[in-house]
C-alpha cells in the first residue's frame, strides 16, 4: 500500500478522512474537530504543531511534526534533556495525537492491521525524512498499543480515572453502590457546590455564542493561575459551537445573571469525555459538581458507558472514578537513546500496573457488597 503525507487535513477532505474515522464513534479523530484545531489556528507550524498526515488505502493517522512537547499529557521532557545534553538532537519529533487532548482513540486509524501496519511504517520512514528523532503515539488504543510493540516500538502505560456505568440508572442508582461515608460526603458535597446557584447542561441549539464568551473567559482564567499558556484560542470555540454543538455537553454555573463557572464535554459512542474547566468565582466543592457528578449524570442520561475526566488526580477515585490504563508507544531511531528509554519503561511499566491496583484496593468508594 502507497502511504501518502498531507499539510493540512483539509487536503484530505471530510468524505476520505471519516470513512475511515466515523466508526470509531471518537469525535476527537473525527474530520470536524481535527480541522477545526487547524482552522483556528490552534494547531499550525507556529505554534509548534505541523501537521503531516497519512493516508492509505482505507487508513489515516493524525500525525505531526513539532519542535517541542507541549500539550501531549505523556511526558518526555527527561528523554529529550538527556539526549540533548549528549549532544543529540530530539526536536523536530512526530506526534501521533490529537493535540491538547488526552483521551484514548484511535491513532491507527483503519479496518485492517494491514493497513494500521502501514501507517505505522510510514510514520516511521517519514523520521529520515523529516530529520525527526522519533515518533511518539499517545493514547491509542490498546490493540493499537500491542500492534505497535509487534513492529519493535516502546511500550509505555499510563493511567487515568474513569467512571464506569455499572447498570445504573440514575444517579441515586451509582450512589447507592458506595460506602455510606462516600455516599454522605458526595451528597454534602453536591448540596455545599450548588447552593445559590442555577446549573445547565447545554447542547446542540441550547448554546450560544455568551455561553462561549464566558466559558473562554473561565478557561483564560485557569490557564493564567496554572502559570500555563492555554493551548486554544476563542475562534476554536465558535467553530466547535458552528460545527460540532450536538457532540459538545457546556456544563454552566450561574449566580443570578452572571455565569461563574462551566465545563467542557464532549459526547462520543461509548464516553462522555471531561475536557477543559474554568471558574471566576471561588465555590467549595463546584469544580466536583460541574466536573465529575454533573458528568456522571449526563452520561448516565444519554446512555454512555463510560466517563472520561481528563488527565491526572488521584481525587477522582474517591468520587466514582477508578483507574484505568491508558497507552503510548515510541519509536526512537538513535540506538544511543532507545536503549536507556527501553530500560527506563521496562520499570515503569510494572511500576504502574502495581500503583492502580494499590490505589483501587486501598480507595475505592464502593461497598463490598456492590464490588
Amino acid at each position: 500500500m502507497k502511504v501518502s503525507v498531507h499539510a493540512a487535513i483539509a487536503d484530505i477532505g471530510r468524505d476520505v478522512w471519516d470513512a475511515a474515522a466515523a466508526p470509531s464513534g471518537n469525535p476527537f479523530v473525527s474530520y470536524d474537530f481535527l480541522n477545526i484545531l487547524e482552522e483556528s489556528g490552534c494547531v499550525s507550524p507556529r505554534t509548534g504543531w505541523r501537521p503531516c498526515h497519512l493516508t492509505t488505502q482505507g487508513g489515516v493517522m493524525p500525525l505531526y511534526l513539532k519542535s517541542h512537547s507541549q500539550g501531549e499529557y505523556v511526558f518526555d521532557h527527561a528523554w529529550a534533556e538527556a539526549y540533548e545534553r549528549a549532544g543529540g538532537r530530539y526536536y523536530p519529533k512526530l506526534q501521533a495525537a490529537v493535540p491538547f487532548t488526552p483521551a484514548t482513540g484511535p491513532r491507527l486509524i483503519a479496518s485492517t492491521d494491514e493497513a494500521r501496519r502501514v501507517l505505522l511504517a510510514g510514520a516511521m520512514d517519514l523520521t529520515q525524512s523529516t530529520g525527526a528523532s522519533s515518533v511518539h503515539i499517545t493514547f491509542l488504543e490498546e490493540d493499537e498499543w500491542r500492534l505497535a510493540g509487534e513492529a519493535g516500538l516502546l511500550l509505555r502505560q499510563d493511567q487515568q480515572f474513569h467512571w464506569e456505568n455499572n447498570g445504573y440508572a440514575t444517579f441515586d442508582d451509582f450512589l447507592a453502590a458506595l460506602s455510606s461515608s462516600h455516599r454522605k460526603t458526595i451528597r454534602r458535597e453536591r448540596r455545599l457546590a450548588q447552593e445559590g446557584l442555577k446549573i445547565l447542561a447545554l447542547t446542540g441549539a441550547d448554546l450560544t455564542e455568551d455561553h462561549w464568551d464566558a466559558f473562554f473567559a473561565f478557561y483564560m482564567d485557569t490557564g493564567s493561575r496554572k502559570w500555563g499558556r492555554p493551548y486554544l484560542n476563542r475562534r476554536f470555540f465558535s467553530l466547535l459551537n458552528e460545527r460540532m454543538a450536538d457532540r459538545v455537553l457546556l456544563v454552566m454555573a450561574r449566580r443570578g445573571e452572571r455565569w461563574i463557572a462551566g465545563a467542557l464535554n464532549l459526547i462520543g459512542r461509548d464516553a462522555l469525555y471531561g475536557r477543559n474547566w474554568g471558574a471566576v468565582e471561588d465555590v467549595p466543592f463546584l469544580h466536583f459538581e460541574l466536573c465529575y457528578y454533573r458528568a456522571i449524570e449526563e452520561a448516565i442520561r444519554l446512555g454512555v458507558p463510560r466517563v472520561e475526566a481528563g488527565a491526572q488526580g488521584t481525587h477522582k477515585i474517591s468520587r466514582g472514578y477508578l483507574p484505568s490504563p491508558v497507552y503510548s508507544a515510541h519509536f526512537i531511531a538513535d540506538p544511543a537513546l532507545r536503549a536507556p528509554v527501553a530500560r527506563y519503561l521496562e520499570n515503569e511499566r510494572p511500576a504502574v500496573a502495581e500503583e492502580m491496583e494499590a490505589l483501587s484496593k486501598a480507595f475505592s468508594p464502593f461497598s463490598q457488597r456492590s464490588s
